[in-house]
């Protein structure tokens, strides 16, 4: 059979079938593209390739060991590529299509987050401040206490002060507002992570991690600014580095699955 003869046999559903599943296996890339699952993901299909080469070896005992492994992959790869389908699920969930929109921050908003981490950090005060993009972060904030307050430079060191009532935990803001402060928020889970982070690193990339959310974090013992997204951890930023970075993320629309700015 020629190509042209190929062709003619398929239809614009066969097309629209290749081009989905193209589509799907593109976005499944991109998802995990530079994550422990794209390492996960090598390892499953060297236990694949054993398989193959068992079978076409004749070797009973290890053909048997892998198939019976094979069995229970689709377990396996639930646990392991949890946290990845809970972020393409939600990545499906705020599509554009669905016409779902982020909060929106005026340009005054990133000068206020600039200057205050900025000057935070100056005085070596711990601060932990998360920026909701499309996920919801209700659930966090209603651990925290409500707020609800006007988004400000003043405000914000106020409430990290050493000694404030509300200067544990972290502050969330939706938009150019302060919704809650003294937010707990889940720690990442990465074994790869330096010892050397604390807990409010660690709920940083947490936050980042299980929502879209951005969290600036400015270290105690340091005074380092950083900036966690998507599980990653841009460090050291002065106010330029981090207001370009948030603009960058929250104005510019960069939301692309598996994108990492690290």
């Amino acid at each position: 059979m020629s190509f042209s003869q190929f062709l003619t046999l398929l239809s614009w559903r066969d097309l629209a079938d290749v081009l989905a599943v193209a589509v799907v296996i593109y976005y499944c890339l991109q998802l995990i593209r530079g994550t422990r699952a794209a390492q996960g993901l090598v390892g499953l299909a060297l236990v694949g390739l054993f398989y193959a080469g068992a079978r076409l070896l004749a070797l009973p005992t290890l053909q048997t060991l892998l198939g019976n492994f094979l069995l229970f992959l689709p377990f396996a790869a639930i646990v392991l590529f949890q946290q990845e389908i809970r972020r393409a699920l939600a990545g499906f969930g705020r599509n554009p299509f669905w016409g779902r929109s982020g909060q929106k921050h005026s340009p005054t908003t990133f000068n206020e987050f600039a200057v205050a981490a900025t000057a935070l950090a100056a005085r070596r005060t711990g601060a932990l401040i998360v920026i909701e993009r499309l996920d919801s972060l209700k659930a966090y904030s209603e651990n925290g206490i409500t707020l609800d307050a006007q988004l400000s430079y003043d405000l914000l060191i106020n409430l990290f002060t050493p000694g404030a009532p509300l200067h544990d935990g972290a502050v969330i803001v939706q938009g150019d507002r302060i919704a809650a402060a003294a937010c707990f928020l889940p720690l990442t889970a990465n074994p790869e992570l330096s010892r050397d982070f604390g807990t409010r690193h660690r709920a940083a990339l947490g936050i980042s991690e299980e929502t879209d959310a951005l969290a600036i974090v400015v270290s105690e013992e340091t005074g380092v600014v950083s900036l966690a997204v998507e599980g990653q951890l841009l460090r050291d930023l002065d106010a330029k580095m981090l207001l370009n970075h948030l603009y960058r993320l929250l104005v510019a629309d960069l939301y692309a699955p598996g994108k990492r700015w690290a």
